[in-house]
């Protein structure tokens, strides 16, 4: 697998960060917390969570207002944010949602609530972590089982080149650049040079060529790679 999902959780409170950082991260997902709405952007920019729990009244700038800004700028626009608010009226809801929210969570709520509507739009964008077996073409990749298929062939794929493969599945036909492949499959916080790409995407290809087929990687001139 691909590294765990982050999340960012945003809220006010250091008790209820606390509360909701411990609980995210016993389901085995990162989490990263920012106090205030200005903190929250510049964690999104630098961070760049695979999802956003977003609390409506914040300091500095209002939660709706966040998400106004993230959804308004092309690399967090498709971020999930799940907006979380102690107003209960239909047309908070609606204004939430109609600012770019993907969920809308009303305070008194379960964990356990929570925890599902999180997994839910994290399958979303992250299928793969999520459990799911995914298929694009003639490949088939099972993350529970950690296994990989090519035309009904088992293939034999190490685990850098099958995080890697997985991260191509989720998103066919994106373009991914050599430093976003370096976040999401070795991770921030691991100095690895952008020329290790190239070369398990070499043993990447020549994993799923082993037993007949064309290249399903593509090669895109100065911007990175994408599967199909």
């Amino acid at each position: 697998m691909s590294q765990p999902p982050l999340v960012l959780v945003v809220d006010d409170e250091p008790a209820q960060r606390a509360m909701l950082s411990y609980n995210i991260e016993a389901q085995g997902y990162r989490t990263v917390t920012a106090s205030d709405g200005e903190e929250a952007l510049v964690l999104a920019d630098e961070q760049r969570p695979d999802i956003i729990l977003l609390d409506w009244m914040l300091p500095k700038l209002s939660g709706i207002e966040v998400c106004r800004q993230l959804k308004a700028r092309a690399p967090t626009r498709e971020i999930p944010v799940i907006m979380v608010s102690a107003r209960t009226e239909e047309e908070d809801r609606i204004r939430g949602l109609e600012t770019g929210a993907d969920d809308y969570i009303i305070k008194p709520y379960s964990v356990n609530e929570l925890i599902a509507r999180l997994k839910a739009n994290l399958r979303r964008v992250r299928p793969a972590a999520a459990g799911q077996v995914l298929e694009v073409s003639d490949l088939r990749l099972d993350s529970e089982a950690h296994k990989v298929f090519r035309d009904g062939n088992e293939l034999h794929l190490g685990p850098t080149e099958f995080r890697l493969l997985s991260t191509f599945m989720e998103r066919p036909g994106r373009v991914w650049s050599r430093e976003q492949l370096l976040d999401r499959v070795w991770g921030r916080d691991i100095y690895v040079d952008s020329r290790t790409v190239d070369v398990h995407i070499g043993r990447l290809r020549k994993a799923l060529m082993a037993k007949g087929g064309d290249d399903p990687i593509r090669t895109v001139r100065g911007a990175g790679y994408a599967l199909g």
